[in-house]
């Protein structure tokens, strides 16, 4: 069913349309005034020098999740590379030497040219290996060839910087390391 709108009908002064226009032309000079003599008080970031805050569930660059020993926890499935629309991420898989897991990831490649960063990759990944949580929104580089992360690229992480993720905490250089370690039943150093 349709629903009918009523508007209210204009009376003459705003039917001329120089008092309305007037009106706007003010709120412009009132903005652009306080641009120019309190600029302090202006919503903005001196952008190289000050960065944006940036959620942690805002989908930035990607990182691949390290086990307890420093390998990537990715088993090489392949379906972050089936749902990805952009189809930018390449894995190439090979025989794993843990008995535990068939197979790992040998080369593991996401095109940032290409890619939309819709998140559909990291949601895919049975096994939580690929996140997008980096806070990493701004990068360039010289070439086209410098915007394919690699698997070195993508496992080059630092585990202080999320202090508050476990499954962080648990790769070499974290917190929980050495419990992890244990409880995979690696020697501990």
């Amino acid at each position: 069913m349709a629903r009918v709108v009523r508007h209210k009908d204009m009376n003459w002064l705003e039917r001329l349309y120089i008092f309305e226009a007037c009106r706007g032309l003010w709120t412009t000079l009132k903005h652009a005034a306080r641009g120019l003599f309190r600029y302090e008080q202006l919503p903005t970031i001196s952008y190289p020098e000050g960065q944006p805050e940036i959620w942690n569930s805002y989908r930035a660059k990607h990182r691949l999740m390290l086990r307890p020993d420093g390998t990537p926890r990715c088993v090489a499935c392949g379906m972050c590379a089936a749902a990805c629309p952009a189809k930018c991420i390449f894995i190439e898989a090979t025989q794993s030497d843990d008995p535990r897991i068939e197979k790992r990831v040998m080369r593991f490649d996401i095109d940032h040219l290409t890619c939309v960063f819709c998140g559909l990759c990291a949601e895919a990944c049975p096994v939580d290996a690929l996140r997008m949580d980096t806070k990493v929104v701004s990068f360039e580089h010289r070439t086209r060839e410098e915007f394919v992360a690699s698997l070195y690229d993508l496992t080059s992480w630092d585990p202080k910087d999320y202090p508050d993720d476990a499954l962080s905490q648990e790769a070499p250089g974290g917190t929980r390391n050495a419990e992890a370690r244990k409880i995979w039943g690696m020697e501990v150093k």
